[in-house]
């Protein structure tokens, strides 16, 4: 069994720490899901979230990005107080969040260049140019940028995986969160996904929630455990 961490007696330094919580109570609804949540994460750190379907891996993530409110303890992320968000600051905090999803989430009607594109649209990218040069970058970060003109339906589920990833990363966000970003990919892809994920920990974090052990063993990184209603350090 784990030990619990506990957090050094300090004043919050959000400069520094990207997620920091403390003693936070995760609920979904009414029913608590993680109780005295304590762990911080810096810039620049790859970390894993892992546990069993069910332990509250999502929870925490939706908890992090606005889904669920922070109701009791402490919880700052990206500067944000969760404690103190307000609805009409939730868009805000999630342009400086980039959110990937197990299933991709990708607009099947429209085609590689038009899903990102809308991302943009929607928090307020204006200037044409700056749109085609952040497009450029963010496909060939993915190593996707032959792959702007087809539709989703066209491409393999890694592709589709790097597409989410570039989606993910278009708004240049603090903190990059994933969950189960493997989880429907096969062995290979999910270490080339792994991979891309790590390289870009490089300027960004990333939590990544994800069950797959060998995986976590085959690129090995700092790991935090959700299980028994606790969330610790491996």
């Amino acid at each position: 069994m784990c030990k619990i961490p506990t957090l050094r007696p300090a004043k919050l330094n959000t400069t520094e720490s990207i997620i920091k919580l403390k003693n936070a109570q995760i609920y979904q609804r009414q029913h608590l899901i993680l109780k005295d949540v304590s762990f911080e994460i810096k810039k620049g750190e790859f970390v894993y979230l892992i546990g069993k379907t069910g332990s509250g891996k999502s929870s925490l993530l939706k908890t992090l990005y606005g889904d669920l409110k922070l109701i009791e303890g402490h919880g700052h992320i990206v500067n944000y107080n969760l404690k103190l968000l307000k609805e009409k600051d939730i868009p805000f905090l999630r342009r400086k969040i980039g959110v990937i999803f197990q299933d991709f989430q990708l607009l099947e009607d429209r085609t590689i260049e038009e899903n990102l594109l809308f991302v943009m649209y929607a928090t307020d990218w204006k200037d044409v140019k700056k749109i085609k040069k952040r497009l450029h970058e963010v496909l060939e970060l993915v190593k996707m940028t032959t792959k702007g003109h087809k539709m989703p339906h066209q491409l393999s589920g890694g592709e589709q995986q790097r597409i989410a990833i570039a989606r993910a990363f278009i708004n240049n966000p603090e903190l990059i969160l994933a969950d189960e970003p493997t989880g429907n990919l096969d062995p290979e892809t999910s270490e080339e996904i792994i991979q891309l994920l790590q390289n870009i920990s490089s300027q960004k974090t990333v939590l990544m929630a994800s069950h797959d052990k060998y995986l976590m063993d085959r690129f090995p990184k700092r790991t935090i455990r959700c299980a028994q209603n606790h969330v610790c350090e491996e």
